[in-house]
Formats: structure tokens, C-alpha cells, sequence
């Protein structure tokens, strides 16, 4: 993104450069030039910024498993919150019935199958009656085990220590099976996180475990360390961008929460073959893509399209289109037009 902005400025400066010196030099002019001879060399991915929402780790939607009426909620957005405290329960007077049912087929069965195997002692009731009320007796049993459980799902707990982000329910709610009630996420440090996306090429160049400086308004003058701790198998329908988790190394201010935005320069380690050139000779350029001046014979300029890596501070990494040039020229290109006669100072 600011790299976007970097580029635009360059276009800018290099335009109005132009559009002021034109008259200066006429076309038939030799006009004075400095040059620089290209050499190939390993180059690294550079520093793609990229911007994104903090989050942690461990955040998570928590539910009722059978749904119900909302009886008791007893935290509010923002609380914290512990591991296994109790945060809102369900009216459970439906499991109840469900259970006292349960408990009365359990000792029916009970009684069944005792009679059923007195009988078949006794040689008046067959084996195959005694198996089916053993049968029936073990299934009541499970039934009962089932609403039991069910029993101890009519409450929600944290599961892990943090903050509550959203309260998604009320008090006197019929809330379904499944529906988020609570939004909570981790209070480690270790757990926090930058998800920010990125473009296509610059994921390519990304590796797992690169650095990054994370930075954000919400504490001005404290940027955070951070590394690439997971990279998206697939494009965010969403924003139509890679995602990109960065992982924070150092502790984050208190006064950074969940959705708080955040800056951030990735530094990638991807190395390859390519050009380092001074950002002054760079003309224009647009999504990867650039212009110089280069010569090929120190008297004649062409305008020549090249592919941008990254933008450095004071100069630019170029991963393609100088093959074919043996210099560059890195001083008098906003009076150049292509073909410009040129004299080397």
C-alpha cells in the first residue's frame, strides 16, 4: 500500500521534472546524462508493506450445544474472563423432564429384564426374550447417559483466559443449537496476531518465519516485532487478497485490543536474480510494473519496461527486463524521450 503511494509519487516528481525542462532541451539536443552499468546480482524480496486487524491465537465463538431459553448471562463485552468460568446458562427445565423420563425407562428396563431372566431360569420365558429385554435395558441406560450429558451443555464456560469481545444473545432468548452467544479471545501476549492481506506476487515471496515491524495508532512510536506465522491457501472472497497472519515476539500494549488496525512492513527472505537501481531512474510504473532509460551504444536513450520487486528507501529491486541493457540511466531522465540523443557526463 504505501509502496502504491511511493510509486505514485515517483510518477508525479518524474512528470512535472518533464513537463518543466521540455523546452530545455530540444530534441535534437545531446542531452547530458549519467550512467550506471547493470550487473546481476542475488537479490532479496525486499519490504512489502501491508495493513491489516489484530486478533489472538485462541479466539473463539462459543454456543450451547442444545439451544434453549437464555436464563442466566453473566458477563458483559469487554470483562475478562478465566479458563472454565461459568459465563451464561439456559433454562433447563425441558432436560430435566428429558432426564426424569429417561430415569424412569432405565428402571422399567431394569425391572423387565430381571423378570425376562427369572422366567427364563424357570424355563417359561425363551432365551431370545431374556436378550431383548437385556437389549432394551442397555439402551435405556445409553438414552439416560445421553440427557445427562446434555444436562452439563445447558451452560458455557470460557475456554480459555481473555476478554469477552461480543455478547450475542440476551436474557429470555430462544437461542438455537450451535449459535454463537459469546465472542472471547486469548490474553496472551504470545497470542496475539496481524491479519493483513496481500497481493498475489507479494505471497509468493513471503516464507514462514520472515520478519516484520508492526505498528499501530493505537500506540504511536511503539512498533512491534513480529514474524510470518501462517500463510492462506486461498484468496479472501471477502477482500479478494492472500491472507497473511503475523505473529507478535514482543509483549503488545494494553491499549491495543481485538479490530484495532494495524500497519506493518514485511521483510521477505525469497532471494533470486535481479538489479538493484537508485529510485531517481525510476520513470513511472504500476503494479510490479516500471520504466527506465537505459542505452545500449552511450548515445541513444530507449524507454525500456521493467518488472519492480521492492521498493527500498533509496533505491528500487528489479527482477526483470534489463537483460538486454548493459547500463542505465540513473541522472537526466525526466528530458529524456525515447530515442533522445544523449551525452555522457
Amino acid at each position: 500500500m504505501h509502496g502504491s503511494y511511493f510509486l505514485v509519487a515517483l510518477v508525479m516528481a518524474a512528470s512535472c521534472r518533464q513537463a518543466e525542462n521540455e523546452a530545455a532541451f530540444p530534441r535534437e539536443a545531446h542531452i547530458p546524462v549519467k550512467l550506471m552499468q547493470l550487473e546481476q546480482t542475488t537479490v532479496t524480496g525486499g519490504g512489502f508493506p501491508a495493513s491489516g486487524l489484530f486478533t489472538t491465537e485462541e479466539e473463539a465463538a462459543l454456543s450451547f450445544k442444545n439451544g434453549g431459553v437464555v436464563e442466566r448471562l453473566l458477563v458483559k463485552e469487554g470483562d475478562p474472563v478465566k479458563k472454565g468460568q461459568l459465563l451464561a446458562t439456559v433454562n433447563t427445565a425441558e432436560i430435566n423432564i428429558a432426564i426424569q423420563q429417561a430415569s424412569l425407562g432405565l428402571e422399567k428396563a431394569k425391572r423387565d429384564y430381571e423378570r425376562a431372566s427369572q422366567l427364563y431360569a424357570d424355563s417359561v420365558a425363551t432365551l431370545e426374550q431374556m436378550q431383548n429385554a437385556k437389549t432394551a435395558m442397555d439402551v435405556a441406560a445409553r438414552q439416560f447417559e445421553a440427557v445427562s450429558v446434555n444436562h452439563g451443555f445447558a451452560e458455557i464456560r470460557a475456554t480459555t483466559s481473555g476478554y469477552v469481545l461480543k455478547r450475542l444473545a440476551n436474557i429470555g432468548q430462544v437461542v438455537a443449537p450451535g449459535a454463537p452467544v459469546f465472542l472471547i479471545n486469548g490474553a496472551k501476549n504470545s497470542d496475539w496476531l496481524l491479519n493483513v492481506g496481500v497481493t498475489d506476487r507479494q505471497w509468493t515471496q513471503i516464507r514462514i518465519g520472515d520478519s516484520a515491524v508492526v505498528e499501530t495508532d493505537a500506540a504511536p512510536g511503539k512498533p512491534l516485532t513480529a514474524y510470518v506465522y501462517k500463510k492462506s491457501e486461498g484468496v479472501d472472497p471477502r477482500s479478494g487478497t492472500l491472507q497473511v497472519q503475523l505473529k507478535l515476539r514482543s509483549g503488545i500494549p494494553s491499549s491495543v485490543a481485538s479490530g484495532i488496525f494495524g500497519k506493518a512492513r514485511i521483510f521477505s527472505s525469497a532471494k533470486g536474480s535481479g538489479w538493484v537501481i537508485p529510485a531517481d531512474a525510476l520513470l513511472d510504473g504500476d503494479a510490479g510494473k516500471g520504466y527506465v532509460f537505459v542505452t545500449r551504444d552511450g548515445k541513444t536513450a530507449h524507454k525500456q519496461e521493467i518488472k519492480v520487486g521492492a521498493l527500498l528507501p533509496d533505491s528500487v529491486v528489479v527482477t526483470g527486463g534489463l537483460e538486454e541493457a548493459p547500463s542505465v540511466i540513473i541522472s537526466g531522465s525526466p528530458y529524456l524521450r525515447e530515442g533522445s540523443a544523449i551525452e555522457v557526463k
